[in-house]
């Protein structure tokens, strides 16, 4: 339920701030005084599209806040996606400057308008205006019946299923189409995926066999230059170093007896003399391990140009060629499964029968639907003054597809006797006005959506019919909250809560829209204005009165 609604300088108005109660709330006043802003305002609060237009001139930012009550599923949203809960409500609000930047909060916390929508969805339910315009297309009128259906997982379902198997098809219909050029195609990449077997080329293989050709190359000079560093070290006749290096220590290391000075110069040789010794046993071990082989540099380097040869062949490089592989090896696959085309039917075939299994439960469903959201049209349009008009939801049989294998149309008769025929076609403006608003009552009372808005739906109507209109919206205000902009008298009288919307000039002299909560007293002038126009006078008064007794 919302709570409070605070707007700032949002288009004309200045600074706004309202408490809601449960139950149904109307707001009324003159037209242009700014009575569909309010909602405009809660969309944009909502997570709804706006731009730097919608700033009041000469102000900084736009900023409206919408408190709401929290249902069960907006608390367990707002947990699962780690928004704090702020005394058992929600509190989400949407800044947009003049440069048309915007910013949106959920309980202080930075969000997106994407989760504003989401959670949004889950609170309000608004029906505007041009909601009946809507109600010509057919595909909103196969949308609202399967969302007064609840078959929103079938719908998914069935769409998913159709997607899988006429991707299917149109891959049988090509190869059917094509059938020599996917043989050319399979004939190629076997070839192709052949020699790369042949050659079998291993991941880091290149830079392996290219470190052991440039050992391999260099041998001789190798085995010269480590042959040299070792005599030099340890086995020359002339006093290797290491000798040395060992003779110098211990003498030193004598002296260091009779002088402690020297033993710190002793510390430092004895490392290097370690690591000599280490150089030579590793000198020793590479010797060992390097040796001239002329065969194996042939047999590298054979290998190397059998590689390089391949990979100039498909245009990669040589550390690509596995990669190159396995990617010609995936297609190969995927034409040898494509070839065969009695596998290929046999598979199409079970998709189909998985899409039509998916798309007759959906045919269940709408059809129970149909006939309830029939039933209860119809009898709401008796009330609303089309005695023995029939309303009719035909479920037309058409080609399978992505909603299922059926056209949703709405049909209508005005009076009893008549065929139903399109509403697009036979419907009056105010017949159209009436019946939409019969399905968004009715619509509505399906949901579980804790409040919900009509934004001018009683638009095209009057007299004993907007009588009608306010006690539906009266009563379906007994079990949820309902806003309503309206400026039918009939209607406005049966709210429980009244809010009048009007023009006033601020201090600076621009015009800016202003809402009181109306009292008992306040409430008839407002009424019998609605009534009556500019003169109100006694008996307009009285009606009003009436009107609110009633």
């Amino acid at each position: 339920m919302l709570r409070t609604l605070s707007i700032r300088d949002f288009v004309i108005v200045d600074t706004i701030e309202l408490e809601f109660s449960a139950g149904f709330t109307v707001f009324t006043g003159e037209t242009g005084a700014g009575k569909s802003i309010l909602i405009d305002a809660l969309t944009l609060a909502l997570g709804g599209r706006g731009d730097a237009s919608v700033v009041r001139e000469g102000a900084a930012k736009a900023d409206i806040t919408a408190d709401f009550a929290l249902s069960e599923q907006a608390r367990d949203w707002l947990a699962a996606n780690e928004f704090a809960v702020e005394e058992g409500g929600a509190l989400l609000r949407r800044v947009i400057d003049n440069a048309g930047r915007s910013k949106a909060y959920i309980n202080g916390i930075a969000a997106t308008a994407a989760q504003l929508r989401e959670i949004g969805d889950m609170l309000v339910d608004i029906h505007g205006q041009h909601a009946h315009q809507s109600l010509m297309k057919t595909e909103a009128q196969r949308v609202l019946l399967d969302s007064q259906a609840g078959a929103g997982g079938d719908v998914k379902a069935v769409s998913l299923a159709y997607r899988a198997w006429r991707a299917l098809a149109r891959q049988l219909e090509e190869f059917e189409t094509n059938a020599a050029n996917v043989l050319y195609e399979r004939e190629r990449l076997e070839w192709q995926v052949n020699e790369l077997e042949k050659l079998a080329v291993k991941p880091g293989e290149w830079a392996e066999i290219t470190n052991e050709q440039s050992r391999l190359s260099h041998a001789a000079s190798l085995l010269e230059g480590a042959q040299e560093a070792l005599a030099v070290i340890s086995e020359a006749e002339d006093h290797p170093i290491l000798s040395q290096l060992s003779s110098l220590n211990q003498k030193l290391g004598k002296l260091a007896g009779i002088d402690t000075g020297l033993q710190a110069i002793v510390d430092l040789i004895e490392p290097a003399r370690i690591q000599l010794q280490e150089a030579v046993y590793a000198l020793n071990d590479y010797l060992d391990r390097v040796d001239l082989d002329p065969a194996r540099l042939r047999t590298v380097e054979a290998r190397m140009d059998a590689i390089h040869s391949a990979a100039r062949k498909f245009r990669v490089t040589e550390e690509q060629l596995p990669e190159e592989h396995a990617k010609l090896a995936e297609r190969l696959s995927q034409i040898a499964d494509a070839s065969d085309i009695e596998g290929l039917r046999k598979q199409e075939e079970k998709l189909k029968a998985a899409y039509m299994e998916q798309a007759l439960r959906l045919s269940a469903t709408r059809t129970v639907a149909a006939r309830q959201l029939s039933d209860a049209v119809t009898k709401a349009m008796q009330e609303l003054n089309m005695t023995g008009g029939r309303f009719e939801v035909a479920l037309n049989a058409g080609e399978p597809g992505a909603h299922g294998l059926e056209q949703v149309e709405f049909l209508v008769a005005g009076h009893a006797g008549v065929a139903p025929r399109s509403l697009a076609k036979v419907a009056s403006g105010g017949e159209l006005a009436r019946i939409s608003l019969a399905i968004s009552v009715i619509t509505s009372n399906a949901t579980t959506t804790p409040t919900l808005i009509f934004d001018e739906v009683d638009s095209g109507i009057g007299g004993g019919v907007a009588e009608v209109v306010g006690r539906l919206l009266r009563r379906l205000g007994q079990e949820r909250q309902v806003l309503c902009v309206t400026h039918l008298p009939q209607v406005a009288s049966q709210a429980g809560q009244h809010f009048q919307v009007a023009k006033g000039t601020l201090d600076n002299g621009k015009t800016a829209s202003r809402i009181d909560v109306l009292d008992a007293k306040a409430r008839v002038e407002e009424v019998a204005r609605m009534l009556g126009g500019l003169e109100i006078t006694a008996t307009t008064r009285k009606h009003a009165r009436e009107l609110l007794a009633s």
